[in-house]
């Protein structure tokens, strides 16, 4: 996938010549006019996988990218907050449920749009929840009533499924750290 690439410095707006900086091992964009440097670093996704009792809530997506299609509740980290207010914000914007995490769950690296999500396993307080804006709907999914074919993204999709493997096996948590493509 071919990325964007920077062309004007983000602090005086000259052009910016892509280069490897002195004492650096990757090419960067480097101001032509003032030598800023702007670094190109992945995006963190952080979210919750909620479970109440046996079961898993997803939320059906209402905005593009995969409009219509089921997901955990899960977004972009936002500057000044950590990876477990991500998880808390994203899960109650989404899906209007109030969680507790139970630790982090999967780390999930996407190369081909270099985004890294962090999922955390986490209880719903009750069963309930209020769709945000982002969601058309949410629902609560056991292993069999998951719509498999209809999950937004691989990382989600691989996530719940060792998420319920680890769950037949007894639930012996530990933290899943793999790739997609």
């Amino acid at each position: 996938m071919e990325r964007l690439r920077i062309r004007h410095c983000n602090l005086c707006g000259a052009p910016v010549q892509h280069r490897v900086p002195a004492g650096d091992s990757h090419a960067r964009a480097v101001c032509t006019a003032c030598s800023h440097i702007q670094y190109e670093n992945p995006r963190n996704i952080v979210g919750t996988l909620p479970v109440w009792e046996d079961r898993v809530l997803l939320c059906r997506r209402a905005i593009e990218p995969r409009h219509g299609l089921w997901t955990l509740p899960a977004g972009f980290m936002e500057l000044d907050e950590t990876t477990e207010q991500g998880a808390l914000r994203e899960t109650l914007e989404e899906a209007g449920a109030e969680v507790r995490l139970d630790g982090l769950y999967s780390v999930v690296n996407v190369r081909p749009v270099s985004q890294v999500y962090l999922l955390y396993r986490a209880r719903l307080l009750e069963p309930r929840w209020q769709p945000g804006p982002e969601t058309l709907e949410a629902q609560l999914f056991a292993a069999p009533e998951v719509p498999w074919q209809q999950l937004a993204f691989r990382a989600v999709a691989e996530t719940l499924r060792r998420y319920f493997d680890d769950l037949q096996a007894g639930a012996r948590w530990r933290l899943h750290a793999f790739d997609v493509e």
